[in-house]
C-alpha cells in the first residue's frame, strides 16, 4: 500500500546576497532550514534590475559538493581552471560536481532583461568528495515537458516521471528534480524513493499537496518539507502554477562546512584551505 507523503513544514526563503552583490533568496541554508540532506543550499534569483545582476559570480573555488544552476530567463557564462567555458540560456541545466576542487566563475551574458533561475547545493559522500570535477550540461532541448495529466506539464531534470527518464543522473544521491507547471484544478502524483528528502517550491501561483484535512498550500515563494512516505500528490490553485520537486538519498554523514567548501570533518576544511591557496585545485 502506498502512502502520501504529509507537508511537515513550510517556509519563505531569506533575502541575501551572493558572488559580487548579486542579491537573490536563499531558501535553504538559512538559521531556519540550515539544510535538508543531501541538500545543502537553494537559491531563487530572479530580477528585472540590471544593478542586482551585473556584478555576478567573479571567480571562486568549490570542494566536496555540487551545484545544480536551472536557468529560467537570461543567459550566464561560465568559465573554470580547468578550461571549461560555456553558456547557459533559458531552460538549460548545469550539474557541476566539483569534487577535489575547481575554481570557475559566474557571469551574466546579458546587460538588460530579466535574469532568473534556481542554484541548489548537492552534498557528495566522503567516497567521492575528492574525485575529479565534471559537469553534466544541457540545453533546453534535453528537457521537454511532457502532460502527465490534464493541465499538467513536467519537465523531467533528474529521475522519471511516466516513462521519461531525465539527462542528469548521479547514483549517489539518486535525485529527482521537476519543473511542473498546473493550471488550475490539474493533478498529479508523484512517486519518490521512501526513504529520500524531499521539497516543493512554488515560484509562481499556488498549489495544494496531499489530500483531505491533511492537505497543505503553498503559494509563490514557499518552500514546503515533505515527510515519510512514498509518493507525492499536487494541484493547481490558479492557472499557470510553477513549481519545482527534488528529492534525494540522505547521506547521513557529518557535515563541515565553510564557504565553498563542504567536506566531513574541520581538518577536511582546513586542508581544502591549504590546496586552494597553494594552487592545488
Amino acid at each position: 500500500m502506498t502512502t502520501l507523503r504529509p507537508v511537515i513544514r513550510k517556509l519563505r526563503g531569506m533575502p541575501a546576497s551572493d558572488g559580487a552583490g548579486v542579491k537573490l533568496v536563499r531558501v535553504i541554508g538559512t538559521p531556519q532550514l540550515p539544510d535538508l540532506d543531501p541538500f545543502l543550499m537553494l537559491d531563487e534569483f530572479g530580477t528585472d534590475r540590471p544593478e542586482d545582476y551585473l556584478a555576478g559570480f567573479p571567480s571562486h573555488p568549490h570542494r566536496g559538493f555540487e551545484t545544480v544552476t536551472y536557468m529560467l530567463d537570461g543567459r550566464m557564462r561560465h568559465k573554470d581552471n580547468h578550461g571549461n567555458e560555456g553558456v547557459l540560456v533559458p531552460g538549460s541545466v548545469q550539474w557541476m560536481t566539483a569534487g577535489r576542487g575547481i575554481v570557475h566563475s559566474e557571469m551574466p551574458e546579458q546587460e538588460q532583461g530579466r535574469m532568473r533561475g534556481f542554484q541548489l547545493w548537492v552534498n557528495l559522500p566522503a567516497s567521492e568528495k575528492m574525485t575529479a570535477p565534471r559537469y553534466q550540461e544541457y540545453g533546453p532541448e534535453r528537457f521537454p515537458e511532457t502532460e502527465v495529466s490534464p493541465g499538467a506539464r513536467v519537465k523531467v531534470i533528474a529521475g522519471e516521471v511516466a516513462g521519461v527518464t531525465g539527462a542528469i543522473a548521479q547514483p549517489a544521491t539518486d535525485p529527482t528534480y521537476l519543473d511542473m507547471t498546473l493550471q488550475r484544478g490539474a493533478r498529479f502524483e508523484q512517486a519518490l524513493p521512501a526513504g529520500h528528502s524531499a521539497f516543493a517550491y512554488v515560484y509562481e501561483g499556488a498549489a495544494r499537496f496531499g489530500d483531505g484535512e491533511a492537505a497543505a498550500e503553498g503559494a509563490k515563494g514557499e518552500l514546503l518539507v515533505f515527510g515519510p512516505g512514498d509518493r507525492v500528490a499536487v494541484q493547481g490553485l490558479g492557472d499557470g502554477t510553477r513549481l519545482i520537486l527534488v528529492a534525494g538519498r540522505p547521506l547521513r554523514e557529518p557535515v563541515a562546512r565553510y564557504g565553498p567548501f563542504v567536506m566531513n570533518t574541520q581538518a577536511e576544511i582546513r586542508q581544502a584551505f591549504e590546496d586552494f591557496q597553494a594552487g592545488r585545485f
